[in-house]
């Protein structure tokens, strides 16, 4: 293969090295050998390299039975067409560091060249690093000279031949592993982002792992962005694969799409919509972005008191002068309508409902003022201050402790008695 280079990991037998660098026929091999050890002085690997004389010793046990030249002289490589790069025998950073540097270099020297990493001998350092910065690049090839073992030393001399290593799995999922590890700050369209833009590998099994992720990547992301038609058509391509991945996660998952994508008219519905918006709250304030999630809290608080009100018939933006109550002021705005923003809303709410809608009310009016007042303040509101992280956790475990129980009490009534768990943080495929 006169367009090859071979990088070769040095170490004390001979016999791999000479085997690859025959059926590579690389145009060029760089090696990678120990220089002599700084306490004991004794030399290292770099010697069966550039050593001159007979510097390869073919020992059995102990005894040395042969000397040789070295490696390059028994290869038949002339001087331009090899080079060696000492590296220290166990420091794995430093050992990384100089390898990437000399391929860097014979890539700008060989620049349509192919690249194969030899890492069947040297340290275990020397090896994890060559297989390392192979990894990082997609223009190496790994492989390993192997053959039968007499013992639990070495490949029996003259046996051995190359073993191509398949990588493509393994950079496949180094690839993939930043922008799924997205998934655990719910930026779902950021994975799909970075997944589309990965090469699609040419293995069937490993092509179809990196489509379902992309996939329900821009499933989630659209259910995160409230386009739940859209997430309901993405993840039906799926079900089959996740129902035997993810077992019960699945479930309750499909049946929130369900209900988000009914018909108008389904009860489920809106109930649905309100946990969910509630749940994209909470994603947002993982992400830091504690005014998204209180905007979202208040169109909760505010669009909670409406859905109550609509099952009695009562339209909050086009209110009948009969339907309010005479404690209750809420003057015509220039187009004849009788409107009632959130703290109207829910004084009706209490007014015409009753029960439990009316002790909540009556129980937390000063605290939903308190906190109306803070979101007021806020930039996504009337006001010039961020919302701080601290509000959040206030607003939020007022919310939790007070209009949850009551939502989950009324989504109940009309037939909603499971609500969705939270998008998922981590894959629900086997990976």
């Amino acid at each position: 293969m006169p367009n090859t280079i071979l990088l070769c990991t040095v170490g004390g037998s001979h016999q791999p090295i000479l085997t690859a660098i025959r059926e590579r026929e690389p145009a060029f091999v760089q090696f990678f050998a120990t220089g002599s050890d700084a306490t004991t002085g004794r030399p290292g690997s770099m010697t069966t390299i550039i050593g001159n004389g007979m510097p390869v010793e073919v020992r059995r046990g102990a005894e040395i039975v042969e000397r040789l030249p070295n490696i390059p002289t028994q290869a038949g490589l002339a001087a331009e067409r090899f080079g060696a790069q000492e590296v220290p025998a166990d420091e794995l950073d430093q050992t990384v560091t100089l390898m990437a540097e000399a391929i860097a270099a014979l890539r700008a020297r060989f620049p349509d060249a192919t690249l194969v990493a030899d890492y069947t001998g040297g340290t275990k350092t020397m090896t994890a690093a060559l297989v390392m910065v192979a990894l990082e690049a997609d223009d190496i090839e790994l492989q390993v000279i192997t053959g039968p073992r007499a013992d639990l030393l070495k490949v029996s001399d003259g046996t051995q031949a190359k073993l191509p290593i398949s990588v493509e799995g393994i950079r496949l999922r180094r690839a993939m592993h930043p922008f799924i590890g997205a998934w655990a700050r719910f930026a779902y369209g950021e994975s799909a982002e970075g997944l589309g833009r990965i090469p699609r590998p040419g293995d069937d099994r490993l092509r179809a792992e990196l489509q379902l992720a992309l996939g329900l990547s821009r499933a989630f992301d659209a259910w995160d962005r409230f386009d739940h038609a859209a997430a309901s058509e993405q993840i039906a391509l799926y079900r089959q694969r996740l129902g035997a991945d993810a077992g019960a996660q699945v479930g309750p998952l499909f049946t929130a799409l369900r209900h988000l994508s009914a018909a108008g008219n389904s009860p489920q519905r809106t109930p649905a919509q309100l946990w969910d918006l509630w749940l994209n709250a909470q994603r947002r304030a993982v992400q830091g972005r504690y005014d998204d999630a209180v905007a979202r809290g208040y169109r909760l608080l505010e669009w909670t008191a409406q859905w109550l009100l609509a099952g009695k018939g009562i339209d909050t933006s086009d209110l009948c002068a009969e339907q309010i109550p005479d404690a209750l002021h809420i003057a015509a705005n220039p187009d004849g309508k009788r409107q009632a923003g959130l703290r109207n809303a829910w004084e009706l709410a209490a007014h015409h409902l009753g029960g439990a809608v009316g002790a909540f009310v009556e129980a937390e009016r000063s605290h939903m003022l308190d906190h109306l007042k803070k979101r007021n303040y806020s930039i996504l509101a009337h006001g010039e201050q961020p919302i701080a992280q601290s509000d959040w956790v206030a607003f939020s475990g007022w919310i939790e402790a007070a209009l949850i129980p009551l939502l989950q009490t009324q989504a109940a009534g009309v037939g909603l008695k499971r609500l969705a768990p939270q998008l998922p943080q981590q894959p629900l495929w086997r990976h």
